[in-house]
């Protein structure tokens, strides 16, 4: 046997003895899977939450009447360490609602003091006489009590935004029911009666608001809140029975509502000539639709 062991031999590529798999592939079939994305997900949330059918593009929260009000929360304007209360802001505290003189919630929002605590500290102690308002600015404070046997109940945690003692600032005997600590560092604004007493006296549309929301607490109402529907029980005698009727809120709240749309276009040379083994309409419809419902989810 003769053995070419000359240089230019060694640089030939090995001479190809069979069809290569590359080129094999071309000519066979290939197991396909379904198309397929990675934004479709398990859509939890439209299975648990209560879905319901609106016939309009507003859905209004219709609701009972109710005294209490100025439930949301006040919001801060922070200079470096300044932290001021923005004054209509204060339209958020129930005696305030409905209020809409700038200049005199601007000098009520001049008359709150700023004070920093520490975590820890005591705010208000139980039974000591209240005269002073508190908006949180910044941190977190429980509210403890006594139960009923004697031991320490919580009343409440409050937090950014939040406030306490605003029954203060009208009654001249309140005390504090409740302990407040700090549970965090943060910072206070106090508001207290005489400086309220003051802006009071000198802005009589003020006084005329006072004097109205001061007769909402002689209306009756139940434990939340809410226009009383007056009713008797019993089963002996012949009873005057109370007349009753239901009030609800001339001003509910209302949600703009949302829809989810596209336009699904299928040329005709795609349908007819690539249909197979997938039907290219029925897949283009049935991820179009699971990119749907991830928007409704999400919306």
């Amino acid at each position: 046997m003769t053995v070419d062991t000359s240089p230019e031999a060694q640089l030939e590529p090995p001479r190809q003895s069979s069809l290569s798999t590359a080129a094999a592939r071309n000519l066979a079939s290939t197991t396909k899977s379904a198309p397929q994305m990675q934004e479709i997900t398990s859509r939890w949330l439209l299975r648990m939450l209560p879905w319901v059918e609106t016939k309009g593009g507003t859905y209004r929260v219709n609701r009972r009447l109710t005294y209490t009000v100025g439930d949301g929360t006040i919001e801060f304007v922070q200079d470096g360490a300044n932290v001021r209360v923005i004054p209509r802001e204060l339209g958020e505290l129930a005696l305030l609602r409905g209020f809409d003189d700038d200049d005199v919630l601007t000098a009520i929002a001049g008359r709150c003091v700023q004070r920093d605590f520490r975590a820890g500290e005591v705010i208000v102690e139980r039974g000591t006489p209240a005269d002073q308002i508190h908006l949180i600015a910044h941190g977190r404070i429980s509210q403890t009590s006594v139960g009923k046997y004697g031991d320490d109940v919580a009343v409440a945690v409050l937090a950014d935004g939040d406030r306490f003692g605003e029954n203060a600032l009208l009654d001249a005997d309140a005390t504090w029911d409740y302990t407040a600590t700090a549970e965090t560092p943060g910072i206070l604004l106090t508001l207290s009666r005489g400086d309220f007493a003051s802006v009071l006296a000198a802005a009589p549309q003020l006084q005329d608001h006072i004097n109205r929301f001061s007769s909402l607490p002689q209306q009756r109402q139940n434990k939340h809140g809410e226009a009383e529907i007056a009713m008797s029980a019993g089963h002996t005698g012949e009873a005057d029975l109370p007349g009753a009727f239901v009030d609800y809120e001339l001003k509910p709240r209302e949600y703009e509502l949302s829809i989810a749309q596209t336009v699904l276009r299928i040329h005709t040379r795609v349908a007819d000539l690539y249909n197979g083994p997938h039907n290219q309409t029925e897949e283009q419809l049935r991820l179009t639709i699971e990119a749907l419902r991830e928007r409704q989810e999400h919306e």
